[in-house]
C-alpha cells in the first residue's frame, strides 16, 4: 500500500530564515497581527494541510527578538480565532509540561478542541529555558529525571481531567430538572508530587468525546520514552536518513512496548525548504538572504548546539571532530549534536558552511527544486525514516505559495498527499485512533474517579 505523507506547517513570522523580514516591508504585524496569519492559515487549508503547528517559545524577550520577528501572540488564542478561519486544518499549540497548571491547560485546549470542532492539537514541551523561568520567576532548574517525572505528572493531569466529563453524562433531562448525571462523570483525583487537582472540567475534554491530539517535541531517551506512552505524533530534528529510521524504529517499539499500535505514533521531522527552478536558482536564492545575516549570532547559536566554542576555530576549515568527540555534552545537548556533527562530517562542511547551514536551529534543510524537495520527501516516508514532514518556510508568505505550487502539487500527482480532505477533524485526517494501552476506551467511559497517573 502506497504511504501518505503528512504534511503540517511551522507557522513563522515571517518565515525560517532569520533575514526574511529584511526582504519585507516593515510591519508590526508580525510580532501581533491575525490578518496575515489568516492568510497563511487559508494557504495552508487550500494545500491539505494537515496542520498548522505554532512552535513556542513562553517567555519574554530575549536576545534573537531584537535582530528579527518572533510572534508574540498566546499560540492557543490566535489558533482559536484562526479556527474560526478555516474548516478542515488542524491547529497545534506549544504549551508546557513543566510550567503552568493542569486544570488551565485542559481547559484552554479542550476549549480550543470545541472551538475547532475537533482540529486541536497540545504540542507538548518541556523545555526550562533561562527566558521562560526569568519570565514566570521560576528560579528551580530540575535534572532531566525530576523534569520528565513532573512533565509526566501534567500530562497525565490534563488527560484525568478531559476524561472527567464524558458526554454522555450530559444527560439533559428537563423532566427530572437534570443537566448532568454525576454518575456518569469520572471525577479527577490527581495527586502527584508536583501538581494535585481534583473534581470535574466544566466542559467534555474535547470533541465528540475525543480528546485532542498530542504533538511532543525532544529527542532524548527520557523524551522518547514519554512521547511513546502519550503523543500521537513526535516532532523532531533528524537530518540524517538512517538516523531518523533509528529513531523511528526505536519509538515505535517504544509505543508497542506500551501496549500501543506504533502506526498511532507518527515521526514527524522538521524540513525547512529553500526553492528554486533550478538548484542553481534555489542556491542563488539561499545565498542572497544569507548575504543579510551577520555572522555573529550564527557563531553564537552553533556554539550553544554544540556547547563547544567555536567563535577561535578557522571558519574555512571543518570541525575539530576529534576534540568535539572528547567532549561530553549535557544530555538535553546531545542528541541534537549528535545529528548536526554527523551531517557535517558526512557532507564535508567547513564551519562557515555549517553556521548558514544551522539557520534552522537544528532542522533539515533542502535546498533546490520542487522535484528534488518531492523526491526527498518521498524517499524518507518509503524508507520509514518518517511519516511526514513539519515545513519550514524561508520566506512567508511567498515561499510557501511555491511550496504549494511546486512540491504539494508534484506530491498530489504522484498519488502521495490528498486532494480533499477526507475527514473533518484533526485526529482522522491523520490516521490515529488515540486508542490507550490496556484496552480502555478513549473517550473514558467508566465510572468513578481517575486517580494518580489518569489514562493515555
Amino acid at each position: 500500500m502506497t504511504r501518505q505523507v503528512r504534511l503540517c506547517l511551522n507557522l513563522q513570522a515571517t518565515g525560517r530564515h532569520d533575514a526574511a523580514w529584511k526582504t519585507l516591508p516593515p510591519t508590526s504585524d508580525w510580532i501581533a497581527g491575525i490578518d496575515y496569519y489568516t492568510e497563511i492559515a487559508r494557504l495552508a487549508e487550500r494545500a491539505r494541510f494537515d496542520a498548522i503547528f505554532i512552535a513556542d517559545r513562553l517567555g519574554s524577550l530575549d536576545a534573537a527578538s531584537y535582530r528579527r520577528p518572533w510572534r508574540g501572540t498566546d499560540p492557543t488564542v490566535l489558533l482559536a480565532a484562526l479556527a474560526r478561519e478555516t474548516e478542515h486544518i488542524g491547529l497545534v499549540s506549544t504549551n508546557p509540561a513543566i510550567h503552568g497548571n493542569p486544570f488551565l491547560l485542559a481547559r484552554s485546549i479542550a476549549t480550543l478542541d470545541h472551538v475547532s470542532k475537533g482540529r486541536a492539537g497540545w504540542n507538548i514541551i518541556t523545555s526550562q529555558e533561562d527566558v521562560t523561568r526569568a519570565a514566570l520567576g521560576v528560579e528551580e532548574v530540575l535534572e532531566p529525571a525530576a523534569r520528565y517525572r513532573k512533565a509526566e505528572e501534567f500530562i497525565s493531569a490534563v488527560d484525568a481531567l478531559w476524561a472527567s466529563l464524558p458526554e454522555e453524562a450530559v444527560v439533559a433531562d428537563a423532566q427530572a430538572d437534570l443537566y448532568i448525571d454525576a454518575r456518569r462523570t469520572r471525577p479527577a483525583d490527581f495527586a502527584g508530587e508536583y501538581y494535585r487537582t481534583s473534581g470535574v472540567l466544566p466542559l467534555p475534554g474535547g470533541y465528540r468525546g475525543r480528546r485532542p491530539v498530542l504533538f511532543q517535541a525532544g529527542a532524548s531517551r527520557q523524551s522518547k520514552e514519554l512521547g511513546a506512552r502519550w503523543a500521537d505524533a513526535l516532532f523532531t530534528s533528524q537530518r540524517l536518513p538512517e538516523l531518523s529510521r533509528e529513531f523511528s524504529a526505536e519509538v515505535k517499539g517504544l509505543a508497542a512496548a506500551n501496549g500501543r499500535n506504533p502506526d498511532d505514533l507518527l515521526v514527524l521531522p522538521g524540513l525547512f525548504t529553500v526553492l528554486g527552478a533550478t538548484e542553481a536558482a534555489a542556491r542563488e536564492r539561499k545565498r542572497e538572504l544569507d548575504e543579510l545575516l551577520a555572522v555573529g549570532p550564527l557563531v553564537e547559536l552553533l556554539t550553544a548546539q554544540l556547547e563547544f566554542d567555536v567563535s577561535g576555530l578557522d571558519l574555512d576549515a571543518q570541525l575539530p571532530y576529534a576534540e568535539l568527540a572528547a567532549r561530553a555534552a549535557a544530555p538535553a545537548v546531545t542528541a541534537r549534536r549528535d545529528q548536526l556533527v554527523a551531517e557535517a562530517r558526512r557532507r564535508g562542511l567547513t564551519v562557515r558552511q555549517l553556521l548558514f547551514h544551522n539557520l534552522t536551529g537544528g532542522q533539515r534543510m533542502i535546498v533546490g527544486t520542487p522535484e528534488q524537495v518531492a523526491d526527498d520527501i518521498v524517499e524518507w516516508v518509503d524508507t520509514r525514516a518518517s511519516d511526514g514532514f513539519v515545513i519550514n518556510i524561508d520566506v512567508q508568505p511567498a515561499g510557501f505559495v511555491e511550496f504549494i505550487d511546486g512540491v504539494v502539487t508534484q506530491l498530489q500527482d504522484r498519488g502521495r498527499f490528498r486532494r480533499e480532505y477526507a475527514h473533518d477533524t484533526l485526529r482522522d485526517n491523520l490516521g490515529v485512533s488515540g486508542a490507550p494501552p490496556g484496552g480502555a476506551t478513549a473517550t473514558g467511559e467508566s465510572s468513578g474517579p481517575v486517580r494518580g497517573g489518569g489514562r493515555r
